[in-house]
């Protein structure tokens, strides 16, 4: 995956943001169909119908067509993104990963990048790449991130304990701070390894923390961006 090199270079294609300007939670997925696709050097800026209506997304320059339908990965939201070289300003726009097409993220906002800038900012911090192995919290509603995702219906609407490394943090995002946490259970092969949490407590990327909230199942925020399992209402400690 790309990081912030990609965003850099995004840059020198021509489209640039605030640094105000709140990026969303990465890790969900936009489905539509193409209306439009604009290329610009090495991306390409697609306008799609999804179930919620239509938006624009920018994926890596990839061939696509007219009524084509697209799945986007990693997906990150920029509000009030200029784009010098189509000399359009979008109120909204997505960008990701385009499913199939190798993986490789416009803007750096897969899981494994992030664009750089401090949580205070609104932006994504790049990921922890350290090895991440932390004991088990303790108490009886401990669990670690593979039990929660793994057994997610049964913990739903219920309270959680859970000590975790923090590998991205995006900050301020519809009111709220979201964190990825990870404790070397689980795997990346079946999405068991990495915990969404949200919370209105701060962290930094590299932070063991321990946090107490409650999961929730099948969170759709909208605009395609739903979660099977992630924690809420979290507070965060030592």
């Amino acid at each position: 995956m790309k990081s912030i090199l990609a965003v850099l270079a995004m840059l020198c294609a021509g489209a640039a943001w605030s640094a105000d300007q709140p990026a969303a939670a990465a890790a969900a997925v936009l489905k539509g169909e193409v209306l439009e696709a604009r290329d610009v050097e090495s991306y390409t800026y697609l306008r799609l119908k999804t179930s919620e209506g239509e938006t624009w997304a920018a994926v890596s320059k990839t061939a696509v067509k007219k009524g084509q339908k697209v799945t986007i990965e990693n997906v990150m939201v920029m509000n009030n993104f200029e784009s010098k070289a189509l000399k359009k300003t979008f109120t909204k726009i997505v960008f990701g990963s385009l499913a199939g097409a190798g993986g490789a993220a416009a803007g750096g906002a897969a899981a494994g990048g992030g664009m750089a800038g401090s949580p205070h900012s609104g932006q994504a911090v790049a990921a922890f790449s350290g090895n991440v192995k932390v004991p088990k919290a303790s108490g009886p509603d401990a669990r670690t991130v593979a039990e929660v995702i793994a057994k997610g219906a049964e913990l739903k609407d219920k309270k959680v304990t859970v000590r975790g490394t923090v590998v991205k943090f995006t900050g301020m995002v519809m009111n709220k701070n979201w964190i990825h946490l990870r404790d070397g259970s689980g795997s990346a092969a079946d999405k068991t390894d990495d915990l969404l949490v949200t919370t209105l407590d701060q962290a930094k990327v590299g932070d063991v923390v321990v946090i107490k909230g409650v999961v929730r199942t099948d969170k759709d925020f909208g605009a395609g961006y739903a979660y099977k399992v992630l924690v809420e209402e979290a507070t965060l400690g030592q």
